[in-house]
């Protein structure tokens, strides 16, 4: 195997390693998330990117990006949402082809009791992967992560 070779194996191997991590924490978050409060990982992480915002609401190509999903599936995902109150759309006062969408207050209150549950098994599924010899330096450099909060991740 060449130099060029050696580069291509070392990405698709930590390509790999970051499926095999992430595969686990979504595994072990839908259980909980569905199980206990009702709702899907991606679920989940709309109503977290909508409540980190100012007044609670994002375009929807905002929420597309945040949720890693395409328009179309973010669209059926808020009407989903929607038609269960948990968000509710705006028209874009400035520009009248925009559209928010935003947490309604049962929202924020499903979410406020799904946190809890969200923080928890990412941590328990983190120290599972960090016990796998081949998931735990990926495990250590997500921990030492350190959001704008300045409160370390995991």
């Amino acid at each position: 195997m060449g130099i060029a070779d050696d580069a291509v194996e070392i990405r698709a191997h930590g390509w790999r390693t970051l499926a095999a991590v992430h595969g686990l924490i979504d595994t072990a978050l839908e259980r909980a998330l569905q199980s206990e409060h009702g709702i899907s990982v991606v679920e989940y992480t709309v109503m977290d990117a909508l409540n980190r915002q100012d007044g609670w609401h994002m375009r929807m190509r905002q929420l597309a990006r945040a949720a890693a999903l395409s328009n179309s599936a973010t669209t059926r995902l808020v009407t989903r949402l929607e038609d269960r109150g948990l968000l509710t759309r705006i028209l874009c006062a400035d520009d009248r082809r925009g559209i928010y969408t935003e947490l309604t207050s049962a929202g924020m209150d499903l979410l406020t009791r799904a946190r809890p549950t969200h923080d928890a098994v990412l941590h328990q599924a983190l120290d599972e992967a960090a016990r796998s010899p081949e998931l735990a330096p990926l495990v250590g450099a997500l921990r030492g992560l350190t959001p704008a909060s300045g409160e370390p991740v995991g």
